[in-house]
């Protein structure tokens, strides 16, 4: 017989905005009406009886937050997990709490003092009891949840909050039953949005836009088919109804000038288990070793910090504080991350910063064989611009050949060992690389260590606004409509821009609907666009949120590693490898591409040709016959394609920089538009204006 659902809430006689420890809270000190809280409250109160047993914690003068009972601990079965609150302003409703669960029956655990975790706030079960959602990032911490894996035999998830309005996750984040999720995607970090996207079907995803984010829409109760809330759009409450559930609104506007709402109010005290789950906790740890002149050069600041923003939690075990100025301090930090992946990436960077393992855990590097000439094994350690030295049957080697995006390559001669960085491509069979994190340490002077002037960060800037570009999109449109539907010819070239930009995928359209008869580009593009359809990122930002991954400087060189072991782009697409994206629909459609190389490429991937005579020639074989060129972003490709195109050819040179198209018509190329513009923008509107001319394009066009 199934359990009735019960569930714990504490009448608002003491609630206030006495204080700010959230965003909600700014500008609301005890502007919050007694009186209209008492009926707000008494509105869901009334409506959740309908529903559920409805039980109450006594309210406690002083403490004007207890009315938020999700917050009084998290509650599985006939165990009960106390709150260890983040602020002090809320610390003192713990002893309260735990008396309540102990008086009900509950078997209570308490975590260590000086470790927060906010209760159901932080943690929600999957409605279908098949594991523990815990967020993790402004009020609780990562290494909490090996506690509840444990104590409440659960997988646990851990999700890192990224939006400090969304301090908590079940501001951000609600399972429902039948396996649906509605949440709020930018509240997360790139990581977290992938275990979400993993663990549930797309179709079981209920994206909430912000507006209703910031009215609290995921801040929920979900009792059966009924979801309680402060107030929902039309179109949200269009998806949930369409997903089987009936919507009930019910004001709680007094409630989120204290950062909460229904879910916040309450706390279900029973909670669906599925028998055949059981403990599977995936936070891993290890613990790092710093010397130096810590806290006068901040270094110890930037690790910290470096560990919570990528992700992880951290303890300090140790710091002996150098007593004079010459003296060295020494830290000992314990680095915890929700995967062993995510820690890796932190601990590469601190091992940057001068971090080592303790004496008593150094261990050799790990060295796997290159098992094909010129693809590195997976999980290689990613070189950077600091002297390293590895650690190879107990001694300390140099690496030599230093340089940053390669792996070091392990070779044993009868001298002894060589380490030598080197570029993916210029891999052995016979060699074997490094990979891991383990054995590894940068050695630099102190004062360089500690003074360093700059960090290097990919894509860290601004582009400028643009001009009203719509009436040459408009001619541009319909000239390639009346190339296209004549059985003309029309070739693009591109840069990686286009992909940093968001206009893959609508260079993508424009190859899936006939207009591109062939691409011409460089090794970046296709880099950047396999990158971004396979991770979702060019260049290591995520193009959703539009904010660099931690790790995601090596994004693109996976993708190189990856294309290289299947040989071709073509390969990849055949496997499955790649399944969107300009590259995709090239090979799908049979629209021919040319890769030319240069000094700078990473990889490159196998169908970049490195010899420019070869490159030059490939190029003008495939111009051949052009009616029109669209070069998008590229400077460099758009003044060689310029100089191998004959007269008559209609060419279209769009870039943010004006110096682009001017010197493109400096160099002879006087039938060339220039369009000073935002690249994706331009995409946009073109591909916008081309589906308003007719119908779709009905098939593809033949291989040329």
């Amino acid at each position: 017989m199934t359990e009735p659902i019960r569930i714990l809430m504490c009448a608002p006689d003491h609630y206030d905005v006495d204080y700010v420890i959230n965003p909600w809270m700014e500008g609301n000190i005890h502007k919050s009406s007694q009186e209209r809280a008492v009926e707000q409250w008494g509105g869901l109160h009334q409506i959740l009886k309908q529903h559920a047993t409805v039980e109450l914690v006594p309210p406690q003068k002083g403490w004007p937050d207890m009315v938020f009972t999700a917050n009084a601990g998290l509650v599985l079965g006939d165990k009960a997990v106390v709150s260890r609150f983040y602020h002090p302003e809320r610390q003192g409703e713990e002893p309260y709490f735990k008396a309540w669960f102990e008086e009900n029956g509950f078997q209570v655990f308490e975590l260590p003092k000086d470790l927060p975790f906010e209760g159901a706030g932080d943690a929600l079960l999957d409605r279908e009891g098949r594991w523990l959602w815990a967020g993790y990032g402004f009020r609780s911490e990562l290494d909490a949840h090996p506690y509840l894996a444990k104590w409440l035999d659960i997988e646990v998830l851990s999700l890192q909050l990224v939006d400090d309005r969304f301090y908590h996750l079940d501001t951000c984040f609600c399972p429902l039953q039948g396996g649906y999720l509605m949440y709020y995607p930018p509240a997360f970090d790139f990581y977290s949005n992938r275990i979400i996207e993993m663990r549930v079907p797309e179709e079981k995803r209920i994206v909430v836009e912000e507006p209703d984010a910031v009215n609290f829409a995921c801040n929920t109760v979900n009792v059966g088919n009924i979801v309680v809330m402060n107030k929902a759009s039309n179109s949200l409450k269009a998806k949930l109804e369409a997903a089987g559930f009936t919507v009930l609104e019910t004001p709680l506007t007094e409630f989120l000038k204290a950062g909460g709402a229904a879910k916040c109010l309450t706390l279900r005290t029973t909670e669906p288990i599925d028998p055949q789950v059981s403990a599977n906790d995936s936070v891993v740890s290890q613990t790092v070793t710093m010397r130096g002149h810590l806290l006068d050069t901040g270094l110890i600041d930037r690790a910290l910090d470096l560990i919570q923003e990528g992700g992880g939690s951290f303890q300090v075990l140790r710091f002996d504080l150098g007593k004079q100025r010459q003296s060295i301090s020494t830290a000992e930090i314990r680095v915890s991350a929700a995967f062993q992946g995510i820690l890796e990436e932190i601990v590469a960077q601190l091992i940057d910063l001068g971090a080592e393992a303790r004496p008593q855990d150094e261990k050799d590097a790990t060295l796997t064989p290159v098992e094909m000439a010129g693809v590195s094994p997976d999980d290689f350690y990613v070189t950077t611009i600091y002297p390293t030295e590895i650690r190879v049957h107990g001694d300390w080697v140099r690496v030599q050949g230093q340089r940053m995006d390669g792996a070091i390559a392990v070779s044993e001669t009868s001298d002894g060992v060589v380490a030598r960085c080197k570029l993916l491509r210029d891999l052995e069979l016979g060699e074997k690389v490094v990979t891991g994190i383990s054995g590894i340490r940068t050695v630099r002077k102190p004062e360089s260590r500690e003074t360093r002037s700059s960090e290097f960060s990919f894509m860290s800037s601004g582009v400028s606004s643009e001009r009203r570009v719509e009436l040459v999109v408009d001619q541009v449109a319909w000239e390639l409509r009346q190339i296209r539907d004549r059985g003309g010819k029309t070739v693009v070239t591109a840069g990686p821009v286009v992909i940093h930009t968001g206009g893959a995928e609508h260079l993508s359209w424009l190859i899936r609907n006939g207009y591109i008869q062939g691409l011409l580009g460089g090794n970046a593009i296709a880099v950047h666009d396999i990158e971004q359809s396979m991770l979702g990122t060019s260049l290591g930002v995520d193009m959703k949120r539009g904010v660099a991954v931690r790790g995601g400087h090596r994004h693109h060189l996976n993708a190189i590693n990856l294309i290289r072991r299947h040989g071709s782009i073509a390969n990849a697409v055949e496997a499955g490898i790649i399944t969107s994206g300009v590259m995709y629909e090239c090979v799908k459609n049979g629209v021919p591409f040319v890769l030319a190389g240069s000094i700078r490429d990473d990889g490159p991937l196998p169908d970049t040709m490195m010899d420019l005579i070869e490159a030059q020639t490939a190029y003008s074989k495939l111009l051949e016959g052009a009616d029109s060129i669209l070069m998008l972003s590229t400077m460099l490709h758009s003044i060689g394609v310029g100089n191998m195109t004959p007269s008559g050819v209609k060419m279209v040179c769009v870039d943010i920089n004006p110096a682009v198209v001017t010197k493109l018509s400096d160099r002879g190329s006087v039938e060339s538009t220039g369009v000073v513009t935002d690249v994706g923008l331009f995409l946009s509107l073109l591909v916008k204006q081309l589906d308003r001319l007719t119908t779709p394009y009905p098939t593809p066009v033949a291989t040329r």
